[in-house]
């Protein structure tokens, strides 16, 4: 049996990864067309490449069918309760940096703490009669931020695009995404909220805690581990 290591299967986080093995003495290579997800490794033996979508990544690694992966932050955090158990950070790999926010139309100059949020969120149910609608695909890490902080009457909606647009749409008051210089955020005339941070996410390597590892595997792991971990 040979280790698995995925990572993303196109696009500038595939490129950046390859660089990044390509700099620890690890070659990574994609194999066939574009529509075809096969690939190399030389520079290390006993490691086979699997190329998978970043959001696909954190369910392989807790299912134990890869050893390794490379995906953000957010996407773990959010799609694996209770995380810690099920995989391992080896290394934040430099790139891919973007911070998991929320953010409030610009208009609502009384709006810029989660405190804030609380009150207009509890006058938006008595004026409207339903609960304030903040759109996010990061529902889990959503929810449990806004717990901690106390923020009661709202309402998680599903987004899984162009997130900014839903206030400008109607279809949301507020927003929790993924942003990395901010400008959709200010060209839909949204701001963050001054304590609204929810996590900082970048790129990294991750290694499963349940995929099977025995014998020889155990030797390739450990000489993985040597080449990534400097």
């Amino acid at each position: 049996m040979t280790l698995k290591l995925g990572v993303p299967s196109k696009g500038r986080l595939m490129d950046k990864t390859f660089e990044w093995f390509d700099r620890h003495g690890i070659q990574l290579s994609r194999t066939g067309s574009d529509r075809e997800y096969s690939g190399a490794v030389e520079g290390i033996e006993g490691v086979s490449l699997v190329l998978l979508s970043a959001g696909e990544i954190p369910r392989e690694l807790a299912a134990g069918r890869i050893h390794f992966g490379v995906t953000g932050t957010d996407l773990v955090h959010d799609k694996l309760p209770r995380w810690e158990q099920q995989v391992e950070e080896i290394a934040p790999l430099g790139f891919g940096q973007a911070d998991l926010i929320l953010a409030v139309p610009r208009c609502w100059v009384d709006v810029d703490t989660l405190d804030d949020l609380d009150a207009a969120a509890a006058a938006f149910r008595a004026e409207h009669g339903f609960r304030l609608r903040i759109a996010t695909k990061y529902h889990r890490l959503v929810r449990e931020f806004l717990m901690d902080a106390g923020v009661a009457d709202y309402q998680l909606v599903d987004s899984q695009g162009a997130t900014e647009g839903t206030v400008k749409n109607e279809t949301a008051e507020a927003i929790a995404d993924i942003t990395s210089t901010g400008e959709t955020l200010r060209a839909n005339h949204l701001k963050i909220l001054s304590d609204g941070l929810v996590l900082k996410s970048q790129a990294t390597l991750w290694r499963s805690r349940g995929a099977p590892c025995t014998g020889d595997d155990q030797e390739v792991m450990a000489d993985f581990l040597r080449r990534v971990d400097h």
